[in-house]
């Protein structure tokens, strides 16, 4: 599996966001506390999305390789501030495309968006949840794996004016209802506010009210202020507000 961060709080360098902390995303690409049988290292490419105003729309940084090896990024990221950030490294699923591409985050207009997980049997378990969408857009899909059909399905609710936590709440019980065995670990930031949610998967949260809020697949550091999400849960959160609450179509089991 993947592992990702969503970051909201003072504009600080992407240095500190990504790679300075004692067990950082950086540190996490070769050496994760918790992939739970997906995996041992997240190599297969990474990217930063972050957001120089807002509002505004945000902008990416991505690389098919391990983050580790792109030796400009460490020096790109010192010299870059930000109050909003999504980044993630890539632990690709077997039969999953390469390529930059397929790295998250993906934009759509102003919200970026992060898969940590896999769809069950993709493609075929969701062939047709993936035939609601036009043929014009599937063809434009900008990789052939299951982030980025979820991040087209997502596009669509999002642009029919469904609102984020609904909209992705209402996906993922979706997906599950075709494909049940699915880790499905989301991330959505419009760079004021993160709806994430966590389905057959870690992931944790930082809170200091009022001043940052950070989501993650593992604490970045030994902070007591970390808190351990419940198996499938939906968390809408921004600097003043985090809420929590059970993510779980009916009949559906974690497993």
């Amino acid at each position: 599996m993947c592992r990702h961060l969503a970051y909201l709080g003072p504009a600080i360098p992407l240095h500190d966001v990504v790679v300075a902390a004692k067990h950082s995303l950086y540190r996490q690409s070769w050496a994760p506390r918790d992939m739970r049988g997906g995996g041992t290292v997240n190599a297969d490419g990474f990217g930063v999305g972050w957001y120089p105003s807002v509002p505004g729309p945000p902008v990416r940084y991505r690389r098919a390789g391990a983050i580790w090896a792109d030796p400009g990024f460490a020096e790109l990221a010192g010299g870059l501030s930000a109050g909003a950030v999504l980044a993630a490294i890539r632990s690709a699923t077997t039969g999953m495309a390469p390529g930059e591409a397929a790295c998250a985050p993906f934009r759509i207009d102003r919200w970026l968006f992060s898969l940590n997980g896999r769809i069950a049997g993709w493609p075929d378990s969701v062939n047709a949840l993936a035939a609601t969408l036009p043929p014009a857009t599937l063809a434009a899909l900008p990789a052939a794996t299951d982030t980025a059909l979820l991040c087209a399905l997502l596009a669509r609710r999002l642009h029919a004016g469904e609102r984020p936590p609904e909209a992705v709440a209402d996906l993922v019980t979706t997906v599950l209802d075709l494909a049940p065995e699915s880790r499905l670990n989301l991330l959505l930031i419009d760079g004021t506010s993160v709806v994430a949610t966590t389905w057959t998967h870690s992931l944790w949260v930082r809170h200091d009210l009022g001043h940052q809020l950070t989501i993650a697949s593992e604490p970045t550091c030994e902070e007591p202020t970390w808190q351990q999400v419940p198996d499938g849960s939906l968390i809408q959160g921004n600097l003043h507000h985090l809420r929590v609450e059970p993510l779980a179509p009916a009949g559906a089991v974690i497993s």
